[in-house]
């Protein structure tokens, strides 16, 4: 007991005498640097990855005291990277997402379609487990997606998800006192049913932007698929890899080094350089390696951002499979 008393004695003598030093818990984010995962010779194949939840959101590590850039910052990083170097010949975009916020996906899919306007090279797209909704919907800007023998895709449309509460919060004895300027100031509020006129007002707008998905879909497969032909598979549905080729949603079946190697036909080169771009601390040694250390994440079918859906968080509209 005498020595904890003298210990902070000491400590309340000495440190007002001390200079403060600073120091970061949160590492600082570095710039996307280029690593070669195989592959030799000038031209250069560029791996973009795109996993998980699609979304302006920044990621946070394991004890949140990391962040991340969001998935659509990092994807425009690295097309601004690839923008000033001449020896880039090609990209796969390879994809493994179940889709994501409507804003987000179709923000990632304008950028890639600007890439491809300045550059004027082959940009595909792989999809490699989970290619749906807002994942296709990015895939459709690229000149062909390939998808792996075991991949899902499809699911093309969108949806809109409101909690409603009022029961569960009846049951607790809460209630909720709502001041407005409006009637509909709070129509997607959790503690109340939308009446049918604000059922109608949200369906008009998942319609919108349902008709934007399939206008996007068509516009970019033209020479496969009539807008009709895309609204008869835009009903939500799923398909394998081998449905979607049927389907001509997607343009061939292969595995990833299959797909480079279609690469290499296109641009008529023997040799060409695979290369992604990574932070410093990410491990990449190879095409298959996609997830950074430290914290990888995990992505299964059915794994989305309970964040993205919760009952507070507001009206989202999504291109997203959300089974």
């Amino acid at each position: 007991m005498k020595r904890t008393v003298f210990l902070f004695a000491l400590l309340f003598f000495v440190l007002p005498g001390c200079a403060l030093v600073n120091l970061s818990l949160v590492p600082e984010t570095k710039n996307l640097e280029e690593k070669v995962l195989g592959g030799e010779g000038k031209p250069k194949i560029l791996l973009i990855d795109l996993d998980g939840m699609i979304s302006f959101k920044e990621e946070t590590g394991g004890l949140k005291l990391r962040t991340r850039p969001s998935k659509v910052a990092v994807f425009k990083e690295a097309l601004r990277k690839a923008e000033g170097d001449p020896d880039i010949a090609g990209v796969i975009v390879r994809i493994n997402s179940p889709g994501g916020g409507v804003t987000a996906s179709d923000t990632i899919y304008h950028e890639l379609m600007s890439f491809k306007q300045k550059r004027k090279i082959p940009v595909y797209a792989y999809i490699m487990e989970l290619g749906a909704s807002g994942g296709y919907y990015i895939a459709a800007a690229s000149d062909r997606i390939i998808a792996s023998p075991t991949a899902i895709t499809g699911s093309i449309g969108v949806i809109a998800m409101k909690f409603d509460a009022e029961d569960l919060f009846s049951k607790l004895g809460v209630s909720n006192e709502t001041y407005k300027s409006g009637s509909k100031k709070d129509f997607w509020s959790p503690f109340r049913p939308s009446t049918p006129e604000e059922q109608k007002m949200l369906q008009d707008i998942v319609n919108r932007l349902f008709l934007r998905f399939v206008r996007v879909v068509s516009a970019n497969r033209q020479n496969r698929l009539t807008e009709q032909e895309v609204r008869s598979l835009a009903d939500g549905r799923i398909l394998t890899a081998s449905e979607a080729l049927e389907a001509k949603l997607i343009d061939q079946v292969a595995y990833f080094d299959e797909a480079i190697d279609t690469m290499k036909k296109s641009l008529n080169v023997v040799q060409a350089r695979v290369i992604t771009y990574a932070r410093p601390e990410e491990f990449k040694s190879n095409i298959y390696s996609d997830m950074p250390l430290p914290g990888p994440q995990v992505i299964n079918l059915i794994s989305i951002n309970a964040e993205e859906l919760s009952v507070f968080s507001g009206v989202k509209f999504l291109y997203l499979w959300a089974p």
